[in-house]
């Protein structure tokens, strides 16, 4: 329960650095602000995505057989196409930097679920460095290593991301974090670390060396998380347009009343 506290706090952390990024570097309308580096890194995050997908299908889909494999990448494609669509939509009008970073957010989901597969089967494919272990496995290890170290820190310490109301001022003499969302993201945190060393199953087998959240528990999980990063970002995108059309029909009803 505390490892799938930390994934929400790390999917709320996420959406807050999205929006931050889309402020900072996409001018809003009736602005002079020039946008170039906003459009630079939103077309360096698609080609990323898609060009993920691609290196997806080649390392994880060796044959036809992989069905299971073959679904989850198309899916993810499909997933970040109406993200993007949603976020070009008339009434949305986010543009392409939010949607493009959160496209590269869920191929990264996609890759880590792919690589939580049993090491058994005509789908996996092995990556070796020599007879001493496997690249792939220390490399999702350091880049978990600092996804976790990296999420903890901001989350902790950027409280705003957790504040219901935003108008509360903050002092000189305040801390610039809450001290019980900074040990408690840590305190989460460090059940994850722990759920991916046992696999995510209480009962997970004796794994083998250089070998760390491996299991279709291990699988599931990301993929959940996946798809909820999916839906809580396109739920982010339009209850602003829902949330303007509500007082319209609203209006509506009392004059025709």
């Amino acid at each position: 329960m505390g490892a799938g506290i930390f994934l929400i706090l790390q999917l709320i952390s996420m959406l807050h650095l999205i929006s931050w990024c889309n402020k900072r570097w996409m001018p809003y309308a009736g602005s002079n602000q020039c946008g170039l580096f906003g459009l630079f890194l939103s077309t360096v995050s698609f080609i990323a995505s898609f060009a993920g997908i691609l290196v997806l299908y080649i390392l994880y889909v060796p044959n036809s057989s992989c069905m299971f494999n073959i679904f989850t990448i198309i899916w993810t494609a499909v997933l970040v196409k109406i993200m993007m669509a949603v976020s070009l939509h008339s009434k949305v009008n986010e543009g392409l930097l939010s949607s493009g970073i959160m496209g590269s957010y869920i191929v990264f989901l996609c890759w880590s679920a792919l690589h939580s597969e049993p090491r058994t089967g005509k789908c996996y494919t092995e990556m070796k460095i020599g007879k001493d272990g496997n690249w792939a496995t220390i490399i999702s290890f350091i880049i978990a290593i600092c996804s976790i170290v990296s999420a903890t820190f901001s989350t902790g310490i950027n409280n705003r991301s957790f504040q219901f109301r935003s108008d509360k001022i903050q002092l000189e003499e305040d801390a610039p974090y809450s001290y019980e969302i900074f040990h408690i993201v840590f305190a989460v945190g460090a059940m994850y670390f722990a759920m991916l060393f046992i696999s995510w199953e209480l009962n997970h087998p004796i794994t083998r060396k250089w070998s760390i959240d491996v299991g279709w528990a291990s699988t599931w999980v990301k993929i959940m998380n996946e798809w909820l990063a999916f839906c809580i970002y396109v739920w982010r995108l339009i209850s602003p347009a829902l949330a303007r059309k509500q007082p319209a029909n609203d209006e509506e009803s009392a004059s025709t009343t």
